[in-house]
């Protein structure tokens, strides 16, 4: 066999083992079958203070490692060798001392187990936190979507003390700006139902809540003696003791949204300093979401309260007379838009009501603006509406000298009940007809006309009277009405002779009935396809019965 200066090459192929592992960086351990250790590098020796030759596996390593020996010895296939058991054994890892290894076998020619031990520390933290992460990620794209779902403050409140307890802390209570000398609270257990209420505390006794609740950063939570916090932060459900405490603001849209308390038991970790930065985050969204909730209910309440203006009154009899009116907006979302009535009753029985009905240009939201704005003017006018010329010159100049550029037609009645009768004088400017159903089922037009307001400096108003006998109604109505589109078609109009034709089957009907019946007949016209603001009034003089006076002698009266 060929040899260099006296070595041979099967001799350097042969190099034993133990040169191997004994320059191993790594710690390594050789074991016999009978788990008694025949080998250890330095880098071992190290590692494990009673690990050397002789001593046996279970005394001079970490029971994992001891277990995994026997159980290689007992016959698992192992990597490495020629043998034929040699082949693929899974590794196994666990802790030694304040380190992760992870122990890789191999088997020698002579049957000994060599271990590898790789300190895989580092990966096992990276793949901790790694998972960790995901497991928050998921978390918070959760807690968002549920967050979210409801733009109710109480809601969300609940929801986020829930989500709070069961991922974040044995006990969370949600704490929102005191309504005067009140703080909403909502307060959870993990595992328990949720509870809100509103009490009477001062947030300056739990250090952090007064601060976290004017936006301030939160304080470290080592800063907090959980033996401090008030009796009203702990819920009934709680029987433990507090070991650690975090609160955190809930910054919100400009201004503060609350505050979120964190507690954790005797028997849990504290909070770390990464836990507590995760709590920022989700209080984060959480603040988002309770400012959106409050912005949504302020605007609500705006909302509430300027249509409660805009709406059209609900009418009824004022000083013997019949009063009904019907509006429907043309969105079917709105329920605002450019048609409106008024009934402003006389301060007395026997001075007369001023009624109006008009139709703004326009629909939606910026006609109901001006509608508002031509209500209240009028609505100032009323002193007076005698004259409704004046009236109607003193609104067009209003309406000329504002921003808008909107014009309007409308129609007055001053309505005045005389003995059975109700008497009325009518105003158009720019409006379609009135027309008045008699008893006997015949329509009539009410010839009144005059210049819409809005629009030219000056304008013109003629006014015409007319006579309603019990049970006859002045139905007044806004273009909506006549120029519904619908139909077999879709496309043709209801027109003014189909609404005489309707008027008068409304004959000798109650003021209620009539307006009830218009919409109706108009709504089925137009069936789902689009129309514009339809508004009506009715007008009517009651059946009545005459009582004579008690005494005999004094002026009897009408009654319904």
């Amino acid at each position: 066999m060929a040899s260099t200066q006296g070595v041979s090459v099967t001799d350097t192929q042969q190099r034993p083992m133990s040169d191997v592992w004994g320059a191993a960086p790594c710690p390594v351990i050789v074991a016999d079958p009978g788990g008694i250790v025949v080998g250890v590098n330095r880098a071992a020796a190290l590692l494990l203070e009673g690990v050397a030759p002789g001593v046996t596996m279970a005394d001079a390593v970490p029971d994992w490692l001891a277990q995994a020996h026997h159980a290689a010895a007992l016959g698992a296939k192992l990597p490495g060798g020629d043998t034929e058991d040699a082949g693929a054994s899974p590794s196994v890892s666990g802790p030694i001392q304040a380190h992760s290894f992870e122990a890789h076998p191999t088997r020698g020619q002579d049957g000994n187990v060599v271990w590898w031990l790789v300190d895989n520390t580092g990966l096992r933290l990276a793949e901790e936190a790694l998972a960790t992460e995901r497991r928050r990620t998921t978390f918070l794209a959760e807690a968002s979507n549920i967050l979210l779902a409801s733009l109710n403050t109480d809601r969300c409140m609940l929801a986020t003390a829930q989500l709070a307890s069961e991922y974040l802390a044995d006990v969370a209570v949600v704490v929102t700006p005191a309504t005067g000398h009140k703080l909403p609270v909502a307060r959870a257990v993990a595992g328990h139902d949720v509870t809100r209420s509103v009490i009477a505390a001062d947030p300056s006794h739990l250090p952090g809540l007064s601060e976290a609740l004017q936006g301030f950063p939160p304080v470290p939570s080592r800063w907090i003696d959980p033996a401090t916090l008030p009796e009203w932060v702990l819920p009934e459900d709680f029987t433990g003791t507090v070991g650690s405490v975090v609160i955190t603001p809930l910054p919100g849209h400009g201004m503060p949204a609350g505050a979120l308390i964190l507690l954790r038991g005797t028997g849990e970790s504290g909070f770390t300093e990464n836990e507590e930065i995760f709590a920022r985050l989700f209080a984060g969204r959480v603040g988002a979401a309770l400012s959106a909730a409050r912005l949504y209910a302020e605007q609500s309440d705006i909302t509430q309260t300027l249509m409660r203006d805009l709406l059209p009154p609900r009418l009824h009899r004022i000083n013997g007379v019949e009063f009904a009116g019907g509006y429907h907006p043309s969105g079917a979302r709105e329920r605002v838009g450019g048609d409106f009535y008024d009934v402003h009753p006389g301060s007395t029985a026997d001075e007369a009501s001023l009624v109006v009905l008009g139709d703004v240009c326009g629909k939606g939201l910026d006609a109901a603006v001006l509608t508002g704005k031509i209500r209240n003017t009028l609505q100032a006018l009323v002193p007076m509406a005698d004259d409704h010329e004046r009236m109607l010159q003193l609104l067009n100049g209003a309406l000329l000298s504002s921003h808008h550029t909107r014009f309007a037609t409308m129609v007055m009645a001053s309505v005045q009940r005389a003995e059975n009768q109700v008497r009325l004088r009518l105003t158009s400017a720019g409006h379609p007809t009135p027309l008045v159903v008699r008893t006997d089922g015949s329509v009539e037009e009410i010839h009144t006309y005059g210049t819409l307001v809005g629009a030219l400096p000056n304008i013109e108003a003629h006014s015409v009277e007319t006579v309603l006998q019990p049970g006859e109604t002045c139905l007044l109505y806004t273009d909506g009405i006549t120029e519904a589109r619908g139909g077999p078609l879709g496309t043709e109009m209801y027109g003014e002779e189909r609404l005489k034709l309707a008027l008068a089957e409304c004959a000798d009907m109650p003021s209620e009935a009539v307006v009830e019946r218009i919409q109706m007949l108009a709504s089925q016209w137009v069936r789902d396809g689009s129309h514009d603001d339809m508004a009506v009034v009715a007008i009517t003089a009651p059946r009545t019965t005459h009582l004579s006076a008690v005494n005999g002698h004094t002026r009897g009266r009408y009654t319904a």
